[in-house]
């Protein structure tokens, strides 16, 4: 099938991730006949308003005409999944200036060798890598400061991820 934008025509975005399908325009009317067309040629399910896609779920401010995409699941899930506590509290920047990493951070003691055995350290930080890659670019100077160190992290730099 071959859609051409006509003089006048408004915009439709079609996105399209493996078997999923995600229709966007400022036209409701455009939309109903684009799916219209598409389900004469293939065999498709209309799910109605997408509320999340690929793991991101959709904010609209219907008020403000604003629409946007969050990963709050996923982070509460990673929060979860590293014994984090969820009370932690909001700071508007992702690293103060007054923390300072380092390769030796605390003593590196035969009990804090094998403690950091046990520290699930590089999945935090790769956990914290793809909610910056997807939805959180902000995190980028934080992600790279502490992925430094997943050779040989102290328990300095997992407290400083926690």
């Amino acid at each position: 099938m071959y859609y051409n934008k006509l003089p006048g025509a408004e915009y439709i975005y079609v996105l399209l991730y493996v078997n999923d399908m995600l229709i966007a325009s400022k036209s409701r009317s455009a939309i109903d006949k684009l799916k219209k067309d598409l389900s004469s040629e293939f065999e498709m399910k209309d799910l109605s308003e997408v509320k999340k896609v690929l793991g991101m779920a959709i904010e609209r401010d219907w008020r403000n005409g604003k629409v946007s995409l969050t990963q709050k699941g996923y982070l509460q899930k990673i929060l979860q999944r590293f014994n984090i506590d969820g009370d932690t509290k909001s700071v508007s920047t992702s690293l103060a200036s007054h923390f300072k990493l380092k390769a030796i951070m605390s003593s590196t003691t035969i009990e804090e060798r094998e403690y950091m055995t046990r520290v699930p350290y590089s999945r935090a930080v790769s956990s914290l890598m793809y909610a910056m890659m997807c939805i959180r670019p902000d995190l980028s100077h934080v992600v790279s400061m502490i992925s430094r160190y997943m050779h040989d992290p102290t328990r300095g730099h997992w407290e400083l991820v926690k």
